[in-house]
């Protein structure tokens, strides 16, 4: 029985020393970063470097992401630092189901009472915590959450005068998800997405991977619809895939033109379209 019990330890040990590092690696997705807007009711809430969304409406709030699980303090931080309140959010959303960006969900979910929406693809990744997720397979869990609604492709999710466009965008995981709107300011219409990026998880394989069968087609489709938007100023998943701070400073003043940046969401894109065809060809020969 104690040898048992020592195995068990021995286990648990393994699974603390594998699950703390990924985040002490990354400081930055810890770090905290001050809320601020990006454009129109589009807001940035989360650290310096994992993104957190916050689109508002006169009826209610979208939160897209929620970072890790102890995220949700610095959330409400930065959302109330901008003259609006967490239990105002109605509608939570995902871009991908890496525990990264989803682990204070279930958290989030019970404070505000909002929905979950999800994809198909992801909704059994939030739903069991993790363990399902075929990358990462439960080394790095998460607390659960009910998905309330699923979303597909083209779908409108709509909260007051908030009209977002879902896209799928698979590749990073099976159900990843971008989100698409058109912001008036200043008497012209900019075409904003809130798009997920084709990055590729060190170790993980394209042509044979038996955890997602078709992750390299998934990717391939993810980099064509995205080379063939029309996007005038784009965010992501992390900070630092599209150049938050060399585009914005803490304290810097609003304007709308601070995160404009067509060229370099399609250099963005093309720049890990390379990288997949690269391993794609390596793991070929």
């Amino acid at each position: 029985m104690k040898l048992h019990l020592r195995y068990l330890a021995a286990l648990c040990g393994l699974v603390l020393v594998t699950a703390v590092p990924l985040a002490a690696q990354n400081p930055a997705w810890t770090r905290p970063f001050p809320g601020h807007r990006v454009i129109g009711n589009l807001y940035a809430v989360g650290t310096y470097d994992l993104a957190v969304f916050l689109i508002t409406s006169d009826d209610g709030h979208i939160l897209i992401n929620t970072g890790l699980d102890d995220s949700t303090p610095l959330i409400r931080d930065n959302i109330e630092s901008l003259g609006f309140r967490l239990e105002d959010v109605e509608i939570l959303l995902q871009m991908q189901s890496h525990w990264d960006h989803t682990a204070a969900l279930a958290e989030i979910k019970e404070i505000t009472g909002a929905e979950m929406w999800a994809t198909e693809a992801d909704a059994p990744v939030l739903e069991d915590g993790g363990f399902s997720d075929p990358h990462f397979g439960g080394r790095e869990s998460f607390t659960p959450v009910s998905v309330d609604k699923l979303i597909r492709e083209g779908d409108l999710v709509e909260l007051g005068d908030i009209r977002l466009t879902v896209m799928e965008t698979p590749g990073h995981t099976a159900g990843s998800s971008s989100y698409t709107m058109v912001v008036r300011e200043g008497g012209r219409d900019y075409n904003v997405a809130i798009a997920n990026m084709g990055t590729i998880n060190p170790g993980k394989q394209l042509v044979a991977d038996p955890t997602y069968l078709g992750v390299s087609d998934d990717f391939a489709a993810t980099f064509r619809k995205q080379k063939a938007m029309d996007v005038d100023v784009w965010v992501s998943a992390h900070g630092s895939q599209y150049g938050l701070h060399d585009k914005y400073e803490a304290g810097q003043g609003y304007s709308p033109a601070t995160f404009v940046d067509p060229d370099g969401f399609l250099a963005a894109v093309e720049r890990l379209e390379q990288a997949y065809l690269d391993q794609l060809r390596d793991e070929r020969r």
